[in-house]
């Protein structure tokens, strides 16, 4: 049977829509046994780029410090012939600088909580989350995508 990868890639900008209308990116980065770290999280895609902040004591944080590889997974469909879904293989680059971390947290705080979340009433929050997080940028080195819709249902 001829393979039908080619038929359920994704092109560049399904790509993009795609990252730009899910919410949850499952990220993998390398724990300090060797095995996968994995976790759920929030992220928006700014300059192109996937970002996501994070606690920065976090495991994840501990991870990339160590070795920036990382992967992530972003995945939905209910059915077989409705999934759809984007891994993202490269490395995790952690920003470290205030006014950096603290755009990613608005960036991500408008994508699941709307332009609210940048009032003079919420602001400070952010601002406090900003103090003890940190930035991770997704510098993505390739990416494989699918989406079964494309097959009408033929496998």
């Amino acid at each position: 049977m001829a393979s039908k990868r080619g038929n359920i890639t994704m092109t560049d900008d399904e790509v993009q829509g795609y990252l730009a209308e899910q919410k949850v990116l499952n990220v993998a980065t390398i724990g300090p046994s060797g095995h996968p770290h994995l976790v759920a999280m929030w992220y928006e895609v700014v300059d192109g780029k996937v970002v996501f902040w994070t606690f920065g004591k976090s495991q994840k944080i501990i991870n990339l410090r160590r070795d920036a590889k990382m992967t992530g997974l972003i995945e939905s469909g209910d059915t077989y012939n409705e999934l759809r879904g984007v891994e993202l293989v490269g490395t995790g680059r952690i920003v470290e600088d205030f006014d950096e971390i603290l755009a990613i947290g608005k960036a991500v705080g408008v994508k699941y909580n709307g332009a609210d979340i940048l009032s003079d009433a919420a602001l400070p929050f952010l601002e406090a989350q900003a103090h003890k997080r940190l930035g991770v940028i997704f510098d993505v080195e390739r990416i494989v995508s699918w989406d079964h819709r494309k097959l009408s249902g033929g496998y």
